[in-house]
């Protein structure tokens, strides 16, 4: 199917895939012993307990803070709260502050300039360019932060930060389908591409290169179609096929086929729309959408532009148009005109003409049809919705790794940070066959903060036993409140 293989390759994330359910009754059946299967139990609910508390004020605020900038009910609370336009700047800073330290602890992580590229250097099922009004859009509540709380590779949008894009999780979408007109373009293409090569004109047109693989030093000779079989399996390897890498075939072209794009498992986009001479705009939108395209991203940009032809469009069309006349003008000229050349020559300018209006037409379908789905099945959700996923998720992340942590102490003894890193990884891989960067540094502090490990002196990590663990933990206040109701027959 594909001329060469496009082999992405990427970092792998911090998240934790299994579900804590899972993950938890997996962990409980190794140990061996019934009472210590029922204390480990019993820590790993006390453990979820205390990590929710510890961050319960933070997400409080965090969801009073948002509900002075909800774009649809904000501005009213705003003015019952009768404030400064300073004080209004300050606290939009403290939320943005609250809201972008919950992405990191969720693990996700601001796009760069590397992963843009990387998904702008092909096509997928969006065949348009797709541009943003940057009129519509604020351009100082952002700037700001990022001003006041500088980070490494931003990207290049951010010197005017419209929009910051954070990104999480790695996926595939394929799509089977004729793929009619994207084979004619094809076809177009490696024609054109045939006569800037033999005519040696291709020398002052210089192609664009895209990094479409992050490699090793230890691959940098290795080419894409060089990677085996088995490194693809690796979750580090995603492989790109697209139809303008089709091998040339009647098959290819008269049948269905398969393309393949990797996707952004999670994306969260913040922005805030521009205000007007008389009133400014406070509401801040917050848009959380899944399974996102690579080589579409630009469908989850705020406020598009309505595609249309492009200028190179109108130049093929124009230039077309006069030099098919000017053809068949002469062709009239000639004293032995010949009917048929004429009109091999007008049908062509006409059908080039036609394929342009129609790919376009075609592609503009695409395009609302891609804009619906994305409504309709691609986003999550936005605003408030958005922050309680994300408050949820980071206490599910939190709790997961302060547990594998501990077991892997409690079984294997003791560690050193970097033997703990490794030793929670390969569990991951050996009984959960999932694979991730585990941020042990989060989770030896968290298990430090309970009380519930200590330090040698030469620096390896040892736990308190399960029981010892629980009595160090203590009977926490939803234990209370679920015997209460059990006691008075609550359900």
């Amino acid at each position: 199917m594909a001329k060469n293989r496009e082999v992405i390759r990427l970092e792998r994330e911090a998240v934790i895939p299994v579900l804590k359910p899972r993950l938890i009754m997996a962990l409980a059946n190794l140990i061996q012993q019934s009472s210590d299967r029922a204390e480990f139990l019993k820590l790993c609910k006390r453990v979820e307990y205390m990590i929710r508390a510890w961050y319960f004020l933070q997400f409080e605020d965090l969801m009073q803070l948002y509900a002075l900038f909800d774009p649809v009910y904000g501005a009213q609370k705003l003015e019952q709260q009768s404030l400064s336009s300073q004080e209004i700047d300050n606290l939009e800073q403290n939320f943005l502050n609250y809201m972008f330290k919950v992405l990191e602890k969720s693990n996700f992580k601001i796009a760069t300039n590397e992963e843009i590229a990387v998904a702008q250097s092909g096509q997928y099922l969006l065949n348009l360019p797709i541009s943003v009004d940057e009129t519509k859009l604020d351009k100082n509540l952002l700037k700001r932060y990022f001003k006041e709380h500088p980070q490494e590779n931003l990207p290049d949008f951010a010197d005017k930060v419209l929009f910051p894009l954070y990104l999480r999780g790695i996926g595939i979408d394929r799509t089977t389908d004729y793929f009619i007109m994207e084979k004619v373009d094809m076809l177009i293409a490696r024609v054109w591409a045939w006569i800037m090569r033999v005519t040696r004109l291709e020398k002052f047109f210089p192609k664009k290169t895209s990094p479409l693989l992050k490699k090793d030093e230890k691959k940098d000779d290795k080419k894409d179609d060089e990677f085996t079989d088995d490194e693809l399996e690796d979750d580090l390897y995603v492989e790109r096929i697209r139809i303008e890498k089709m091998e040339f075939s009647l098959q290819n072209l008269a049948s269905k086929i398969t393309i393949q794009e990797p996707t952004f498992d999670r994306i969260i986009v913040v922005y805030r729309l521009a205000g007007n001479n008389t009133k400014k705009e406070r509401g801040i939108y917050v848009k959380h959408l899944k399974q996102i395209p690579m080589a579409d991203m630009e469908i989850v940009l705020p406020e598009k532009k309505n595609p249309s032809l492009t200028p190179m469009d109108w130049v093929k069309f124009i230039m077309t148009a006069v030099f098919g006349l000017a053809a068949a003008t002469g062709s009239i000229e000639t004293p032995q005109a010949d009917f048929w050349v004429i009109f091999a020559v007008v049908s062509t300018v006409v059908g080039y003409c036609a394929k342009i209006y129609f790919t376009f037409q075609a592609n503009m379908e695409t395009y609302q049809n891609l804009i619906t789905q994305f409504m309709y099945d691609k986003q999550l959700d936005s605003g408030k919705g958005t922050l309680l996923h994300l408050c949820d998720d980071v206490i599910q992340q939190e709790v997961k790794e302060v547990i594998i942590s501990f077991f892997i102490l409690m079984e294997q003894g003791k560690a050193t940070l970097k033997e703990l890193d490794k030793k929670c990884e390969e569990l991951l891989k050996e009984e959960f066959g999932e694979r991730c960067n585990f941020d042990v540094v989060d989770a030896v502090s968290k298990l430090e903060k309970l009380g519930i490990i200590s330090k040698d002196q030469i620096g390896r990590y040892y736990c308190s036993g399960l029981k010892r663990a629980n009595e160090i933990i203590g009977t926490t206040t939803e234990e209370l409140v679920l015997k209460a109701r059990q006691e008075e027959g609550t359900p």
